[in-house]
């Protein structure tokens, strides 16, 4: 088989990846009401491998849209709900010992599986958190030096309550920092919001999705990956990124900016959404774009910038007003 041929055959199989996670946002709209921004995002994050941190109100639909995207890509889906009195081994498992065999065996926790929800993150205390951190990070679990390899795809979706801090515990910036992107999820629009209550008046039951039916798979996610990894990038592109994340450590409202692990996940989220856009190469506007949902949660407010009313999403506005785009 010639080169070109195997090149047309790769292009096929990008084109109708494409395609079908194009599909994703009528398939979850079926259960979902006008989040096709945060669905979006969670495609983003599968095609570069990252997780997302969730943040919105309660009665948003987050646990829902999780579930609904796991269906319609025909992935598998656990969910945990963080407490105070979570243990690290009912995450990622733990020994039991085997009274036959007089010997411990490995049970895995639901950490094993391809889209983990991690509900109300930040509820449960630091050692909890960070059992994930290895998962996230390194994609296994060890246990008793032993090392288990996570699923393929693997990604964590964690929520949290923007408005509530009463018995939380913040995640520390380290951890933040391994979220590839935070989406807000807002409150629906009026029309939108009666189009949800419509649909429970007719009998709709966000528990039963018979009606979702699988888009798109593994295999056009990895098909999408291979296309946007092979995504050319301009090195003014690059170093446009770049010049973004060094002026947020220079921002005066910011006491931290982004560091080269942002950089690198804004160019790879520049990539997807390229990529999903139909383009085989990276603009100025697509960085843009996923500044704020790509940084917001890498940076952090100086106490008397918070004082005034700053926040995140406007110290990057004013820094991609101030930073020159690329011609």
């Amino acid at each position: 088989m010639s080169d070109e041929t195997v090149l047309d055959k790769r292009v096929q199989g990008a084109d109708g990846a494409r395609r079908a996670l194009a599909a994703l946002r009528g398939e979850v709209a079926k259960a979902v009401v006008g989040q096709d921004a945060v669905v979006t995002g969670m495609v983003i994050a599968l095609l570069c491998r990252g997780h997302v941190l969730l943040e919105g109100v309660p009665g948003v639909a987050k646990t829902l849209l999780v579930r609904t995207l796991a269906r319609a890509l025909d992935l598998e889906f656990k969910r945990v709900q963080f407490t105070p009195d979570l243990m690290p081994g009912d995450v990622t498992g733990s020994l039991i010992y085997d009274a036959r065999t007089a010997e411990f065996e490995f049970r895995r926790g639901p950490v094993f599986t391809h889209l983990l929800l991690a509900d109300e993150i930040n509820r449960t205390p630091p050692k909890t958190q960070a059992s994930l951190l290895e998962a996230m990070e390194e994609r296994q679990v060890s246990v008793d030096g032993k090392p288990f390899k996570l699923p393929d795809p693997f990604v964590v979706c964690a929520t949290q309550n923007p408005i509530e801090y009463e018995g939380t515990y913040p995640l520390p910036e380290a951890q933040l920092d391994r979220f590839l992107l935070k989406l807000t999820v807002p409150l629906p629009t009026r029309d939108e919001e009666i189009g949800v209550v419509q649909r429970h008046a007719l009998g709709f039951d966000p528990r039963d999705l018979a009606e979702i039916n699988p888009v798109a798979g593994i295999a056009e996610l990895d098909a999408g990956r291979e296309a946007v990894r092979t995504l050319h990038i301009d090195p003014k592109i690059i170093a446009y990124v770049v010049d973004l994340c060094r002026a947020t450590r220079q921002s005066p409202s910011l006491q931290l900016g982004a560091s080269p692990r942002g950089a690198t996940a804004l160019l790879n989220t520049a990539r997807a959404w390229a990529w999903l856009s139909g383009r085989d190469y990276v603009t100025p506007d697509d960085v843009k774009a996923l500044a704020r949902p790509t940084l917001r949660h890498r940076v952090q407010l100086r106490p008397e910038a918070e004082l005034e009313g700053a926040t995140a999403d406007g110290v990057l506005d004013g820094v991609l007003a101030t930073v020159p785009t690329p011609r």
